[in-house]
């Protein structure tokens, strides 16, 4: 990952050194920083080392006689300054000022400073290192040539002016990019080869200027177009301090940045991106660039010779037309001029970068802005089709082996947590039921009976049955005599037949319970729950096979006895027209259907899952899930303080709700643990209500609906992130992840259908997480391209 780091040198020069420097340190993609701070000692030596560097510089192109793209006769030595003047002189001061700047970049009070980021960065990563500094001098000083971009390869220095803006940028529908070759003042210089040079760029746009008048580059600059790239190749000059420039773009014109600045804002503002100036002495243009908020700029600090400016401009387009990172291509080819230096001695110290902080450097990719291949519709779609087709296919097949089944059960209760938050009020208290509680009071006002004797169980009944209840479900396990009057009991038992005990079917850890009435399955129902994995009862158990040798023997669960006792004295039949569904037909009603859990079906997709006949548990909530049926105690039966009008043509269902009587906790999807005498309740409350109340029954769509579903999500997903394989299609799909979110809770609360929201999720996701890869591939190849 490519990283950026700004020094700040304030407003301190080397005459009088930097009293206050601050660096920043980030990453390209990640606004949050680093910041170090220090200073640097005074070292007026090293301008003056400078200087006589500038000076042999100079004098070498004079005694070779090397045409400069200067100002004509810009090189004036005198001749008694320096007499003789050789290649090693020049090498030897070149490592004197290298040295130089080594000592005072070493210097104990900017090691605050470099230390962390030698320890932060990587040889391996491209870094952008910006110098801010309002002082012209230490922009001459090749900063190149301290230890540090010796031992970093893909760092390359540059520098930005202490205050620096944004500027507003309009994109453009280019597909290439757009160039602007102002070739001027071609006096004593050849300029054809850098028009050779751009002309044969790829996936460029070049429009020449030679050597135009102002008007005709100020329109230019005015194009409603835009440019993405201004060049200048000609002759030019930096004014005395430093601060200032000028060009000439003919042989009888120059102007200066200043008599261009409201063309050169438009250009900006329109997405120029990178100016290169190649051309002499570019300190003083680069300056006044700048402050205009161009983003990139490139000029040569010194005067350049027509080789050098050529080779350069060769290299660096050859670098960064391939897709280098901006400042890897300059320095690249920077340090390709090392190979000319026999001829142009100090070559690679010329080119300088000018940067603005705010603004990443684009890549030719990104200048280009090319869409993707068109492809023609029908194949576009047919691709979409494919790869929704596979991404189907693929979670369809996670869903089938049960690698979200965890997922999916967990943001089921989420939603009907939700949903029973909104509905609850509008569901009261089931008044097709009592429930009859035995609790501590009772069994301490009964002696201690744990938790009913026998004798006691019957008076129970005996005083239920009195008042005419359509059905009496008993929710306490009674396989042998409990005190006194045992025998008693079962003979009543048998007598009554609208009295149902409990039965157990055996599991892996115990055989199972039997009725008391033993070998009558008619008149005994299960109480046997399904539990999923985490230990939470969704479903309930309307039926099943009493496995061999059974002390069970029942094939109905005790709910849907009882249920069923209250819907027959109702007018209804139980008929079943297929294996898969139930019927509760009625002479003056339309026959109410509806069907069990099947393999594959939503959540549930393994066999031994859906065993028996299977319905999801729709909990109905007053208050609380607790709060279904009005409840009395048995000490208030028996006592007869109970109002007849609740017992008869009711359903009664009695049963321990102390816990420290019995252990008889049930988990359930609302975070709330409920007893199971309540939840025998809610079971036959939910066939009741769906039967005479049409309240819908929780139900799965069918498998070919949900394989539809899921294709529809992919779909979706991948056509969008086909249109916009970027972050904005990312963006898009995550917002259509909340839609469907909100979508599946809309159909559950209207219909009670369960949308299947975790493959949805997953197949707008599978689109992305490929999208996302081929972004991040992307990037790091913008970043870490060697």
């Amino acid at each position: 990952m490519s990283k950026l780091v700004i020094l700040n040198l304030g407003r301190g020069n080397l005459q009088e050194g930097f009293p206050f420097v601050t660096a920043q340190l980030q990453s390209e993609d990640n606004a949050q920083s680093r910041q170090y701070t220090g200073s640097l000692p005074q070292n007026p030596e090293l301008i003056d080392c400078y200087r006589r560097w500038q000076l042999l510089y100079e004098l070498l192109y004079q005694a070779r006689s090397l045409n400069v793209r200067g100002e004509k006769n810009l090189i004036s030595i005198d001749e008694t300054d320096v007499t003789h003047v050789s290649d090693a002189d020049f090498e030897d001061l070149c490592q004197e000022l290298q040295n130089r700047i080594d000592r005072w970049l070493d210097a104990e009070e900017f090691r605050d400073i470099y230390l962390p980021l030698q320890k932060q960065l990587e040889p391996s990563q491209a870094i952008r290192f910006i110098i801010q500094t309002e002082d012209d001098c230490l922009r001459k000083i090749p900063w190149h040539t301290w230890r540090f971009f010796r031992d970093y390869r893909l760092a390359e220095v540059s520098f930005s002016p202490l205050n620096f803006d944004s500027a507003t940028k309009i994109r453009k529908p280019a597909q290439k990019v757009r160039i602007l070759a102002i070739l001027g003042d071609s006096t004593g210089i050849d300029v054809e080869t850098d028009r050779a040079l751009l002309k044969n760029l790829p996936d460029a746009t070049t429009v020449f200027l030679p050597e135009p008048d102002r008007q005709e580059v100020s329109e230019q600059l005015w194009h409603k177009q835009g440019w993405d790239i201004l060049f200048f190749a000609g002759h030019s000059l930096t004014h005395e301090g430093g601060d200032s420039g000028q060009i000439f773009i003919n042989p009888q014109e120059s102007i200066s940045i200043p008599q261009l600045k409201n063309a050169l804002i438009e250009a900006i503002e329109r997405g120029l991106q990178l100016a290169i100036f190649n051309s002499c002495n570019g300190l003083g243009l680069a300056r006044q660039l700048a402050d205009l908020n161009i983003p990139q700029i490139i000029v040569m600090r010194e005067p350049v010779s027509d080789r050098v400016a050529q080779a350069f401009l060769k290299y660096f387009l050859n670098e960064f037309s391939d897709d280098q990172p901006f400042d890897v291509a300059v320095r690249k080819a920077r340090e390709r001029l090392q190979g000319i230096e026999g001829q142009f001695p100090g070559a690679s110290w010329l080119p300088v970068i000018f940067q603005n902080p705010a603004h990443t450097p684009p890549t030719w990719k990104d200048l280009c802005q090319k869409p993707a291949p068109k492809i023609k519709a029908k194949n576009s779609w047919q691709a979409v089709i494919l790869a929704s087709l596979a991404c189907t296919l693929a979670v369809m097949g996670g869903r089938a082996l049960g690698l979200y089944q965890e997922w999916e059960l967990k943001s089921f209760d989420r939603l009907l947590q939700l949903k029973t938050a909104i509905k609850s009020s509008s569901e009261g208290r089931d008044e097709r039921l009592l429930i009859v509680e035995v609790t501590q009071a009772d069994t301490s006002a009964l002696g201690g009976e744990y938790p009913l004797s026998d004798r006691t169980l019957m008076r129970l009944l005996q005083q239920l049955n009195r008042h005419q209840p359509l059905g009496i479900g008993i929710d306490i396990i009674r396989d042998r005599p409990v005190g006194e009057g045992w025998q008693a009991l079962v003979k009543y038992l048998k007598q009554n037949k609208n009295i149902l005990p409990p039965c157990s079917h055996p599991s892996n850890s115990d055989p199972g319970i039997a009725s008391p009435t033993r070998n009558s399955s008619a008149q005994t129902g299960f109480i046997d729950v399904v539990k999923d994995s985490d230990g939470i009862v969704r479903r309930h158990l309307l039926a099943v096979d009493p496995p061999d040798r059974s002390l069970c023997l029942a094939f109905y669960a005790l709910s849907t006895k009882l249920a069923y006792r209250y819907l027959e004295a109702k007018g209804y039949s139980l008929n079943f027209p297929n294996m898969n569904t139930w019927e509760f037909a009625n002479p003056d009603r339309k026959p109410y259907r509806f069907s069990v859990l099947t393999s594959f079906n939503g959540f549930y997709q393994q066999p031994e899952q859906t065993q028996g006949h299977q319905i999801l548990l729709n909990y109905r909530s007053y208050t609380s899930i607790d709060e279904i049926a009005r409840r009395v105690t048995a000490t208030e039966v028996l006592q007869g303080k109970v109002d007849p009008q609740l017992i008869r043509d009711r359903i009664i269902l009695i049963g321990v709700t102390d816990p420290t009587l019995a252990k008889d906790e049930i988990a359930t999807p609302y975070n709330q643990e409920i007893r199971g005498l309540i939840l025998q309740t809610q079971m036959v409350s939910q066939l009741l209500s769906a039967v005479e109340d049409g309240r819908p029954l929780l139900r799965f769509f069918p498998q070919w609906v949900d394989a539809i579903w899921i294709f529809m999500c992919a779909s979706i997903a991948i056509a969008l992130l086909w249109r916009f394989p970027s972050l904005i299609g990312l963006g898009i799909v995550s917002a259509l992840i909340i839609s469907v979110y909100g979508i599946s809770f809309i159909i559950l609360l209207q219909t009670c259908a369960i949308v299947p929201l975790i493959p949805a999720v997953i197949a707008l996701i599978l689109p992305g997480i490929g999208t996302t890869i081929y972004i991040l591939w992307q990037s790091d190849r913008k970043n870490l391209h060697l």
